[in-house]
C-alpha cells in the first residue's frame, strides 16, 4: 500500500486489507480483520475494528466507530461482521456495531447511502440500498431499513421493526412497528400521516402509480379493515398497478404490526 495516500500518524493492523489507492487520515486506528476496497477515503480520527469489509468508493468522516462490538448484554465476544458496500458516505460521529450470534450475525448496509451525523445502527441491522439517514437517527438491533427509505433527524426505531422501501419519518419519530412501504410517518409514537407522494415522482413513478398507491394507503389506513380485510383488496389493486404489490409485502412480512 502506498505510503503517499496514508498518513504516518494512523495504525493499521498489519493483518488489515486495504485497496491500493484507499486515503486514510492521521490518528485514525484500523484493527484486524478490516478489509477496505478501491477508491475509499477514511477521514481522521476515526476507528475501524473487525471483521468488517468495507466495499469501494466509500467516505467515512471523522471521529466515526465503525466494526465495534456490540453493546447488547447476550454478546460475549463471539465471532461476528460487518459488510458495507458500495458508495456510502459516513459523515461525523457515527457508530455502527457488528451483528450478534443470537440472529444473523452479521450488520449489513448496502450501497449509495449518505447516513448523516452522530446517526446509529444498531447490531443485526439490515440497510438497503439509496436510504438517507439523517443526523442523530437512530436504528436498535434488528432492525431492517429498505431501499430509498429516509430517516429524518433524531428518529428512533425499535428493535426488530421494518421500514419499507420509499418511506419516510419526520423528524423526531418513534418508530415502535413496522412502516409498509411508501408511507410517511410522523410523532411519538409515530402515526402514518399519508404517502411519501413528493419521494415517489423524484424518483420517476408514474402519476399512474402514485394514485394507486395513495388509493392503497387509503384502504389500509382510511376504511377500518383488518389488515387481512385489506390485503384482499390490495391484491386486485396490484393486478393492475404492480408497484402496489410492495405494499403488500410490507403487510404479509410484518411481525410487530403496522404503525397506526
Amino acid at each position: 500500500m502506498p505510503t503517499s495516500k496514508i498518513d504516518p500518524a494512523a495504525k493499521i493492523d498489519p493483518s488489515a486489507k486495504l485497496a491500493e489507492d484507499v486515503e486514510v487520515g492521521p490518528w485514525t486506528i484500523i484493527g484486524p480483520g478490516v478489509e477496505i476496497g478501491p477508491g475509499s477515503v477514511i477521514a481522521s480520527h476515526v476507528v475501524l475494528k473487525g471483521p468488517t469489509r468495507i466495499g469501494c468508493n466509500n467516505r467515512i468522516f471523522q471521529f466515526s466507530s465503525v466494526g465495534e462490538d456490540t453493546p447488547d448484554l447476550k454478546y460475549q465476544g463471539e465471532d461476528t461482521r460487518l459488510e458495507i458496500g458500495d458508495h456510502n458516505v459516513i459523515r461525523e460521529g457515527v457508530t455502527i456495531h457488528r451483528g450478534t450470534v443470537q440472529d444473523r450475525g452479521v450488520t449489513v448496509i448496502g450501497d449509495h447511502n449518505l447516513i448523516m451525523a452522530y446517526a446509529h445502527i444498531g447490531h443485526d441491522s439490515v440497510v438497503g440500498n439509496h436510504t438517507i439517514m439523517v443526523n442523530n437517527a437512530s436504528l436498535a438491533g434488528h432492525v431492517e431499513v429498505g431501499d430509498w427509505a429516509i430517516l429524518s433527524g433524531y428518529t428512533l426505531v425499535h428493535q426488530f421493526c421494518k421500514i419499507g422501501a420509499y418511506s419516510f419519518t419526520g423528524m423526531g419519530s418513534a418508530v415502535g412497528k413496522d412502516i409498509p412501504a411508501y408511507v410517511t410517518v410522523n410523532g411519538s409514537p409515530a402515526a402514518a400521516k399519508g404517502t411519501n407522494s413528493e419521494g415517489l415522482r423524484r424518483r420517476d413513478f408514474s402519476p399512474e402509480a402514485i394514485s394507486a398507491i395513495k388509493k392503497a394507503y387509503k384502504i389500509i389506513y382510511r376504511q377500518g379493515l383488518t389488515v387481512d380485510e385489506s390485503l384482499a383488496q390490495l391484491k386486485e389493486l396490484a393486478a393492475k398497478q404492480p408497484e402496489v404489490q410492495m405494499m403488500i409485502d410490507s403487510l404479509q412480512n410484518s411481525d410487530r404490526g403496522i404503525v397506526r
